[in-house]
């Protein structure tokens, strides 16, 4: 198992509501929230760098749009 490592993290408040809707939302704790989106972030940063789009699609209109990273 590989070993664990704290870190303090100052959020504002915006973005400590946000963790907290989406912690009570999911129903897991803060910490799988940050691991989660930590895990899609590098999911999404490694099909970009090969040169993959990512979009979002409406299922009932087809619209189409697409996110673009900084």
């Amino acid at each position: 198992m590989t070993a664990k490592r704290t870190m303090t993290l100052n959020l504002t408040d915006a973005e400590m509501r946000a963790l907290d809707e989406l912690s009570a939302r999911k129903d897991v704790s803060k910490t799988a929230v940050l691991r989660q989106a930590l895990r899609l972030y590098q999911a999404v940063e490694a099909r970009v760098e090969r040169g993959e789009k990512l979009l979002f699609e409406n299922e009932a209109t087809k619209e189409k749009a697409e996110l673009m990273l900084v």
